[in-house]
């Protein structure tokens, strides 16, 4: 590994998590090589999601938060967090001049060699993504001036540019959580049954994955009535199930119309993997509902609005296996390997209990791996120079 001891790296987000997603990998391997972190959210992420109510109030989220983002980064191996004290939700009003100056500010106290912060769509479009990516954007080309902010000299900092700003990115990818999933599910020596955390947490994660793109799932929560056949014998497999609630039976059909109830599942089982394992391949049996039941439906594509049922009928899109490599889409100039660091960045992902209920060991590690090991950046221009092979350009 390259000795990065002695730079500094600085990380500038919207929101505690934000971090982790962005570029928590990266940080993990950095900070094993020596280098000091620093991460700064510009909010405590009191607007978010409360997924665990057991852990925060509306009124106490904005602290619970700041101290996971402490949690996270101690995880990744970040010496220095912070979050300041702007409203979440409302970075695209605050005052452009405040906010671009607290950025140069945290320059030129922290003096970074490289500063990350988000791509200018934020990621998915999100309004604070977007402010904090034009600020920092902005404060690196500012920060390297004496004539702008010179308040700041009064309080003895000097002006200091980052040699290199890099924009978080996230490409759109073909690879499947599905596929993912099928490959574990398989080669388990028992059928898996998970408990409800982990289906939450499975719902949470692929929610976050499919945003962020990390993967091309369509995924949707499904309620069937009693005695509804969710899945028919003779069907092209293209749809993975997690039951969430209620119970279904697995019936064999044989040939001369005979049906027999072969299993009983309940919430936290799988069912359609076996039908995944090749393309086009038939449901071997029915699965029909019991009770009201609801599932977690992991699919290649959107139900199509003229889905027939039956031998031949296709209700999403085609199942297609892409290989990674297809991952490396145009516009990123930088990928780091970050597989060494995947356990790091899940355990970061989990600290952050009101925005994530997992556990770090709650899924195979080759599942991250897969979804996980890279991240992506974009080199922005101009750039100062930087003689280390610390974040090299290539992709």
């Amino acid at each position: 590994m390259v000795n990065s001891e002695g730079l500094r790296l600085l990380g500038v987000f919207a929101h505690p998590d934000d971090e982790t997603y962005c570029a928590g990998g990266t940080f993990a391997r950095y900070a094993q090589q020596g280098a000091e972190i620093m991460v700064i959210s510009a909010t405590k992420g009191q607007a978010g999601q409360i997924q665990d109510a057991r852990v925060a109030t509306r009124r106490t989220l904005g602290d619970v938060r700041a101290q996971e983002l402490d949690r996270a980064c101690q995880q990744l191996g970040v010496q220095h967090s912070l979050c300041w004290g702007y409203m979440d939700g409302t970075l695209k009003d605050a005052d452009t001049q405040q906010l671009v100056g607290d950025v140069v500010r945290a320059m030129r106290a922290f003096r970074p060699d490289v500063v990350i912060t988000f791509d200018p769509s934020g990621a998915y479009g999100h309004p604070d993504h977007i402010a904090i990516s034009h600020a920092t954007t902005h404060a690196h080309r500012l920060s390297g001036s004496p004539q702008h902010y010179p308040e700041h000299l009064a309080d003895g900092l000097q002006p200091h540019q980052a040699r290199r700003l890099y924009h978080s990115f996230f490409p759109s990818r073909r690879l499947l959580m599905l596929d993912q999933l099928v490959k574990w599910l398989t080669s388990q020596e028992t059928r898996f049954q998970g408990s409800l955390n982990f289906v939450h947490g499975l719902s949470l994660f692929a929610q976050e994955s499919t945003m962020l793109h990390y993967t091309n799932d369509f995924v949707e929560v499904r309620w069937f009535p009693p005695d509804f056949c969710i899945v028919e014998q003779g069907e092209m497999g293209n749809c993975l199930y997690v039951i969430i609630s209620g119970m279904v039976d697995v019936v064999k059909e044989e040939a001369e119309g005979s049906l027999t109830t072969v299993a009983r599942l309940g919430p936290g089982n799988f069912f359609g993997e076996m039908a995944l394992v090749e393309p086009n391949t038939p449901r071997s049996a029915h699965v029909i509902a019991v009770d009201t039941v609801t599932c977690l439906i992991f699919s290649p594509g959107a139900p199509t609005n003229f889905a027939g049922r039956g031998a031949g009928a296709n209700l999403t899109e085609v199942l297609v296996h892409h290989a990674d490599d297809e991952a490396r889409a145009a516009g990123a100039t930088t990928c780091i390997d970050v597989t060494d660091f995947t356990d790091k960045k899940i355990a970061a992902v989990a600290a952050h209990r009101t925005q994530a209920i997992i556990e770090p060991d709650m899924f195979p590690r080759e599942m991250l791996n897969e979804l996980f090991g890279r991240e992506y950046f974009i080199h922005v221009q101009p750039d100062v120079g930087l003689e280390t092979e610390f974040f090299g350009d290539s992709c």
